[in-house]
């Protein structure tokens, strides 16, 4: 008897035809002689028809009190569920995310998993009955409730599934796996078989929505076998794991993209110990994330340098950078939005020279500049404009090999939760 944990996303419980579908597949796994722990997010559009009421209220709501509002999405969800469960004739249990023993630390809108105390749902499993939680969602220890931020249920799932040791976490989704690049982009994108933590990690954190990164890391710390398939079909997904098996004569894997890019440069630094400590503490402090760094060669004592960041908080961080000009004196700023990151990724780049260079004479012989570039031992990125990236994702798909014509996509937007 395997014990399996299965998420679903928003999209696979939309709608009450589909959360039958789901009920029934969840019941074919029961049957098949496994115990199942479940994990839903809230329905279709229900957590963004939230947030638009809370606006209608107050724009700028309590984080305590959005969090008591968003996980009404997900508990209506599993309610429901284990209502349609019992209707075909089998026995469920719906819990909270803090019924379910997921304790998180005092954060709200954004709380990492700190423990989780199992101890009802595997009494519930030894009943006999099917388990249903709530994703995105805990309690902390001072018993405020909390959600987990973006990709939630993705991370509840694979918490779930490393606490109770599942053979397996599958993540239904309404994609069949994970591709070698959004489908959207290019229609001859292949599914993979296999893909590893560390090469899933790293699309993840680039673009691709498939899995949260969050839910990828602990999978990956935890060694939780993932399965990436869909809920409309039963065809075989993709497996996430420790080691993938290579297919032959493929170094890249995958190609993804962030279109939410932006770039600014602070030009004639003085050239001094502590310069970017302050700087990129400033920006910290203020919630800043920042992704590639570059600073140029020095002259005259004075330095510039680059960096990209979310466009969202480009405004902010101009700000941000001009309040601490009296520490750190430079000559002017400059920003640039409508920019875009696109990266390759891939276990055998470490091992295969000239993949970079390959990057670079595919994304110059369509006439784009690249603006800056980023490397690991299985990754490569450039930022280049906005109005040129599918062009170039074709490109490259095509010069690393990864163009099928045997692979024929089918689905609709993806789970983001």
């Amino acid at each position: 008897m395997s014990l399996i944990v299965m998420k679903f996303g928003g999209s696979s419980v939309g709608t009450p035809e589909r959360m039958q579908r789901v009920a029934q597949r969840i019941i074919q796994t029961k049957e098949a002689g496994n115990r199942v722990v479940v994990v839903v997010s809230a329905m279709g559009d229900t957590t963004d028809d939230l947030i638009d009421q809370s606006k209608l209220l107050n724009p700028n709501p309590p984080a305590r009190e959005m969090d008591m509002l968003l996980t009404t999405g997900e508990q209506i969800s599993v309610a429901l569920l284990s209502m349609t469960i019992h209707q075909f004739g089998h026995q469920a249990v719906s819990y909270t995310g803090w019924q379910a023993g997921i304790v998180t630390e005092a954060v709200h809108a954004k709380a990492r998993i700190s423990d989780i105390r199992p101890d009802r749902i595997f009494k519930s499993l030894e009943d006999g009955q099917i388990v249903i939680v709530a994703g995105f969602q805990g309690m902390s220890e001072e018993g405020e409730i909390t959600t987990l931020g973006r990709g939630g249920s993705d991370t509840t799932a694979v918490a779930l599934a490393a606490a109770i040791k599942a053979d397996v976490c599958e993540i239904f989704t309404d994609v069949d796996g994970i591709y070698s690049t959004d489908p959207r982009v290019v229609k001859c994108a292949r599914k993979l078989n296999e893909i590893s933590y560390d090469e899933m990690l790293e699309l993840a954190h680039l673009g691709a929505a498939v899995l949260h990164p969050r839910a990828v890391e602990y999978a990956k710390h935890n060694n939780v076998k993932l399965v990436v398939r869909s809920s409309f079909n039963q065809n075989e997904g993709t497996t996430v794991k420790e080691v993938a098996v290579m297919e032959q004569g493929v170094v890249v894997s995958g190609i993804a993209f962030d279109k939410n890019v932006a770039r600014i440069s602070i030009l004639g630094v003085e050239d001094v110990p502590g310069v970017l400590a302050k700087v990129f503490g400033a920006l910290a402090n203020n919630g800043i994330d920042v992704d590639i760094i570059v600073q140029s060669g020095v002259q005259g004592g004075k330095a510039d340098f680059s960096f990209t960041l979310s466009s969202d908080d480009a405004e902010k961080a101009i700000e941000v950078i001009e309040s601490i000009s009296g520490e750190v004196p430079y000559r002017e700023t400059t920003s640039e939005v409508n920019l875009v990151k696109v990266s390759i990724v891939g276990a055998g780049m470490v091992s295969n020279p000239g993949v970079a260079a390959t990057m670079f004479e595919s994304i110059s012989k369509l006439g784009v500049s690249i603006k800056m570039v980023s490397t690991s031992e299985i990754k490569c990125s450039c930022v280049i404009a906005a109005d040129k990236l599918n062009d170039v994702v074709r490109e490259l798909h095509t010069a690393y090999g990864l163009d099928t014509a045997e692979q024929v996509f089918v689905g609709g937007p993806q789970d983001r939760r």
